[in-house]
């Protein structure tokens, strides 16, 4: 089948999944933007996606989705370090009109994925896998435990200053990593003419900006409240 076979569809592959997984962290950092706005809010939003059949149907169909990407991810490197050879080693200057994450994509991605295992741990875990592990929760302790969870995090001295300080670091790397990854894909899917290279290069800054933009304000908001507790 070509689409696992060939070259061009598992970049196509790639680049769906990948795309994919770029409009759930739009979604997930709008989620967590309400947080600095109404904490009540985003509670409602906590108790909605808890251990409900929806939440954990779309739970397993992303764990999915993120596991396909890194697999073909990590094949597709490998094969192209297979194709040049001893060649890679003989070049040593950068080259022309090669950016920097095009050459970083799977070290990028590993640490986006580390760095997805620790917010997994912070929230993931102590949250919805909780609530499952526990059977059924008290609707009023369901209701509170969203916003409680991220302030404790965030907030807890000194702690929490570094847990902002790393979960930058990860914003960053998760910038240059869908920067890159956008345009890619949508170069794979086909928007690859001379009118759209320079606006599908656009369009991956911008979606990059407004993934990475919810999650930084969340962080650099809490980093206040803790610097604020030190003070």
């Amino acid at each position: 089948m070509w689409l696992k076979d060939s070259s061009i569809g598992r970049k196509f592959i790639m680049s769906l999944t990948g795309l994919a997984l770029v409009f759930f962290l739009l979604f997930h950092g709008c989620m967590n933007l309400v947080v600095v706005f109404s904490e009540d809010a985003y509670n409602a939003i906590c108790h909605f996606l808890g251990a409900n059949w929806y939440a954990l149907v779309g739970t397993v169909g992303l764990a999915f989705l993120v596991l396909l990407h890194f697999c073909y991810a990590f094949y597709l490197t490998i094969q192209n370090r297979a194709a040049r050879g001893n060649d890679r080693y003989a070049v040593t200057a950068k080259k022309e009109g090669v950016e920097w994450e095009s050459e970083n994509m799977l070290v990028l991605g590993i640490i986006v994925i580390g760095f997805l295992v620790l917010h997994l741990y912070n929230f993931w875990f102590k949250m919805q896998l909780a609530e499952i592990t526990n059977g059924a929760t008290a609707p009023e302790e369901l209701a509170t435990k969203g916003a409680y969870y991220v302030k404790a995090l965030f907030t807890s001295g000194w702690s929490g200053i570094v847990y902002c300080g790393l979960y930058l670091v990860w914003l960053c790397a998760l910038w240059f990593h869908l920067r890159h990854g956008v345009w890619s894909a949508l170069h794979t899917l086909g928007w690859n003419n001379l009118v759209w290279m320079k606006r599908i290069k656009v369009i991956g800054i911008c979606l990059a900006t407004l993934v990475v933009l919810p999650f930084a304000i969340v962080v650099l908001y809490y980093l206040g409240m803790g610097i604020g507790m030190l003070c």
